[in-house]
């Protein structure tokens, strides 16, 4: 299967930015990828050698290099951030906001320019969750954010500042968007960032923040009893990557997302308890688990619930991965990442 569209993912080495360019390649799409390796450090990926995949080591505050990259693409995935998970809305208040405000703002002087003068048809711009962390009711529906109080935390704040970008960009140049708001990705591929700040918890260090593979890590590093994150009662609906990458993919490529925004999540919540005794169970099959709170986050969101009906309307489009079958992927990558010392 091929197609002669050309497609520019920024942050293509991330996690998400991972599971979108082998989403796209696997639908023939010709990818160029955009990263600074900044997170991670250089990472093998599957597709590095793929003949329709064109890698380039930039960073995206570079406006020339951005518009060089879009002079010729159909389409562009803007995914580059700074991002992390809850330690990094603490440790990097000042830099969620400045450098991805940076990097927002080039991506889209060379995007506009490239609509204007070359073949792009659209962006769409991966959003976040955060937006909603200040709401009060459930499920969170697209345009709630324009309902509810800003994000308290610098880095929600700035995800809906996308939001008000794409927007921005389409009332004054007529650059067509999508808004593309992730839940709880989880998945494969992610390891120890480099500027990640390393958090006691119990007797073990993590450097994610990311609730599955951190619970995942201390379970197999032989934690007992198992610690967490406040009462772990927060409500999360956690989304394979996979699944993510698709209903990404279908918000670039349909019509029908035009100028629209879509959360994209599936339609299942799990309280960090329950996480913590599925993952305990097929880890340590039957024997005993305790739980420890450690104290919360300030910005640990209590409740983080989607509305997906509208993807399933407008795209028809539903985030089908269980969070069984999740897990029975990611197990095995991050016991595997312990023995290699990578995490």
């Amino acid at each position: 299967m091929s197609n002669d569209q050309k497609v520019l993912v920024s942050g293509s080495a991330g996690f998400i930015g991972g599971y979108v360019v082998e989403e796209l390649l696997s639908r023939g799409y010709t990818v160029v990828g955009i990263d600074n390796y900044s997170k991670y450090g250089k990472v093998e990926k599957s597709y590095d050698s793929h003949p329709n995949y064109h890698f380039h080591e930039e960073d995206c505050r570079n406006v020339d290099v951005m518009k060089k990259l879009l002079a010729d693409c159909d389409h562009f995935i803007a995914g580059a951030a700074l991002i992390g998970g809850i330690s990094y809305f603490h440790a990097y208040a000042y830099d969620l906001l400045a450098q991805n405000e940076r990097i927002m703002a080039s991506q889209c002087d060379a995007a506009i320019e490239a609509f204007r003068h070359g073949k792009l048809k659209k962006v769409t711009y991966l959003s976040s969750s955060m937006v909603f962390e200040s709401t009060e009711h459930w499920p969170s529906k697209e345009g709630d954010e324009r309902r509810i109080p800003p994000p308290l935390s610098s880095y929600g704040f700035q995800k809906l500042a996308v939001e008000y970008f794409a927007r921005a960009a389409f009332e004054q140049y007529q650059l067509p968007y999508t808004i593309v708001r992730p839940f709880n990705c989880v998945g494969i591929g992610e390891g120890r960032a480099l500027g990640d700040v390393e958090v006691a918890s119990g007797n073990v260090k993590l450097a994610m923040s990311h609730v599955v593979p951190d619970l995942v890590q201390k379970i197999v590093k032989g934690q007992d009893p198992l610690h967490i994150l406040g009462e772990g009662n927060q409500v999360r609906h956690y989304t394979y990557g996979g699944d993510l990458a698709r209903g990404i993919v279908e918000c670039m490529s349909q019509d029908g997302a035009y100028n629209e925004d879509f959360n994209i999540s599936t339609p299942e919540s799990a309280t960090v308890r329950e996480l913590a005794e599925v993952i305990w169970r097929k880890i340590k099959g039957d024997a005993p688990l305790t739980l420890v709170s450690d104290e919360a986050y300030e910005y640990d969101v209590q409740k983080r619930v989607p509305d997906v009906q509208k993807a399933k309307d407008v795209l028809g489009f539903e985030c089908s991965t269980s969070l069984d079958v999740m897990l029975d992927e990611v197990i095995p990558w991050v016991t595997q990442a312990v023995a290699d010392g990578r995490l």
